[in-house]
């Protein structure tokens, strides 16, 4: 369905200026975002900011982190997942222990926040409503953008302005680099909107492009120690890398990330100029001449085994990492005591290896919890777009709607977990059953995550995006919370502090049952209310 008409019948009104509009649209963006800017900005700044008194702690010696450098140099699992060491100072190892994720959490930031302000609202029939006005034909983009560039510019100077003390010019670096990854991926993001039809599908593309950025640069790592690889330098997450922040900072690796943004940014422009409100340039693929979705169930599994589909292979690919990794975590730590503490406190009191294990099995827990909340969420998503309407229109209860999707959200992440636990097994070699028995353990906190996303969607549906944010501050207390040893009352906040340490610790059924238990109030809940008022506009 290309469309490439110059004059169409839903285009801005004629006379108004291609950036008319644009501060308004701007304003309004921004105010939409309230909640999901900043909390994932703040995720992003803390993750970073609270590295080096952590660092500082596990390797206080120069000797222990000489040893680290050379651990690194021959690890090459480790260097696939954080990449090759190019300094020991504080900051050095900041860079080099979250650099890579901060660049990907901001991509990930920047191509939500154009997605939504730009093919969600054509999608959605928003746009068309706003274009009819005296906005301008590329005024919606350019204010995507500029939301997308206030994200990326606060997460710069949040990190600039905290790591200064390790060095100005180091944080600079580091801050400029995570920005740079950020924009690079929010004009992709742009030109992925003007491509296609669906938001849906333009998340996965994007999406699907940064997982092919970090396989790039991960595969460029394995095979080289100092980010040289032609693979690193075809990743912009290598590019991010390759700045070596705070370790004689190469300043001309910047001009690569403006260079990929500007260009990216004019060939969105240029489609956005070439097609009508609501279509797109790659065709969308019509459906058979009958129906056979079998119903609610059926049409909620259509629309999500797309995403089911990426994050299964995504699982699967990380526990067959994490698995290779395990039979050197105990080498690599060595006599490190903070270290191994910090391993203990997040995967329990047994042997370091499977101290590690379970560490590992519970990140891709937290991580999981992203998952059955955007799945739950796209709930929200049917409502608001009008969608849902006509479907419950007809036979279809609300019950036996929701149903449909929820049992993809809390069904799907069973599975991750599984792929996940089968990746361990292949990439450890070594008790398969009881590391999958710790993978699926996980599901029980995750479930409880998705309670809480299908409790706001039902009662609070206007805040439904506010689950995001209990996710990502479950994955922040995960992630800091025991390298800065923060009190167990702290860690209790979380579900899964409450999950038994597996393998290695004994299992306990109660808090399991507890976890389960409290899920299925909230999902009860959610569904309550969500039978008793009215559909989201």
């Amino acid at each position: 369905m290309t469309a490439t008409a110059t004059a169409p019948a839903t285009a801005p009104t004629r006379g108004a200026r291609p950036l008319a509009g644009t501060g308004t649209l701007l304003r309004f963006a921004l105010r939409r975002d309230r909640v999901l800017i900043p909390v994932w900005v703040a995720v992003n700044a803390l993750m970073v900011l609270s590295m080096p008194n952590t660092l500082k702690a596990l390797y206080g010696t120069a000797a222990e982190r000489a040893d680290l450098m050379r651990q690194m140099a021959t690890n090459t699992s480790l260097r696939a997942m954080v990449g090759p060491v190019f300094g020991d100072s504080p900051g050095a190892l900041t860079a080099w222990r979250v650099g890579v994720y901060a660049g990907a959490l901001a991509a990930v930031t920047s191509l939500l926040v154009v997605l939504r302000h730009t093919r969600d609202e054509e999608e959605s029939g928003r746009q068309e409503l706003v274009s009819s006005a005296m906005v301008g034909r590329r005024a919606p983009l350019t204010a995507a953008l500029l939301a997308a560039v206030v994200a990326d510019a606060v997460v710069a100077l949040l990190i600039t302005v905290g790591l200064a003390g390790q060095g100005v010019a180091g944080a600079g670096a580091l801050g400029l680099g995570v920005a740079g990854v950020g924009l690079v991926f929010a004009t992709l993001a742009a030109i992925a909107a003007q491509l296609t039809e669906s938001a849906r599908l333009a998340r996965g593309l994007t999406a699907a492009a940064l997982g092919a950025a970090f396989v790039l640069r991960a595969a460029g790592d394995s095979a080289h120690d100092q980010g040289s690889s032609v693979l690193t330098w075809l990743s912009p997450l290598g590019w991010l890398e390759n700045l070596r922040p705070f370790a004689v900072e190469r300043w001309w690796v910047l001009p690569l990330f403006a260079a990929a943004a500007a260009l990216q940014a004019a060939v969105a422009y240029a489609l956005a100029g070439r097609r009508d409100v609501g279509m797109s340039f790659l065709p969308s693929r019509p459906g058979p001449a009958e129906g056979r979705l079998g119903g609610a169930g059926g049409l909620a599994w259509r629309l999500q085994r797309g995403s089911l589909l990426g994050w299964s292979v995504g699982f699967f690919l990380a526990g067959l990492v994490y698995g290779a990794m395990t039979t050197g975590a105990a080498r690599l730590v060595g006599d490190n005591d903070q270290a191994r503490q910090i391993i203990q406190r997040m995967g329990g009191r047994a042997g370091l290896t499977d101290a590690f294990l379970s560490a590992m099995v519970g990140m891709l827990g937290m991580v999981a919890a992203l998952y059955v909340v955007a799945s739950v969420l796209r709930l929200s998503g049917e409502e608001t777009s009008g969608r849902a309407e006509p479907v419950l229109a007809s036979a279809v209860g609300r019950l036996r709607w929701a149903a449909g999707h929820l049992a993809v959200a809390f069904g799907g992440s069973v599975l991750i977990m599984v792929l996940a636990g089968l990746g361990f097994a292949a990439g450890y070699g070594q008790r398969p059953g009881a590391v999958l028995g710790a993978c699926l353990v996980q599901v029980a906190a995750v479930w409880m995550i998705g309670g809480v996303a299908v409790l706001l969607h039902g009662l609070l549906p206007r805040a439904a995006v506010a689950a995001w944010a209990v996710a990502g501050a479950v994955l922040l207390l995960g992630w800091i919370g025991p390298a800065l040893d923060a009190p167990r009352v702290v860690l209790d906040l979380s579900p899964f502090g409450h999950l038994p340490k597996l393998p290695g610790g004994e299992m306990t059924w109660g808090p399991v049952g507890v976890l389960v238990g409290i899920a299925v109030v909230l999902v009860a809940g959610g569904l309550a209310g969500s039978r008793r008022r009215d559909l989201a506009a």
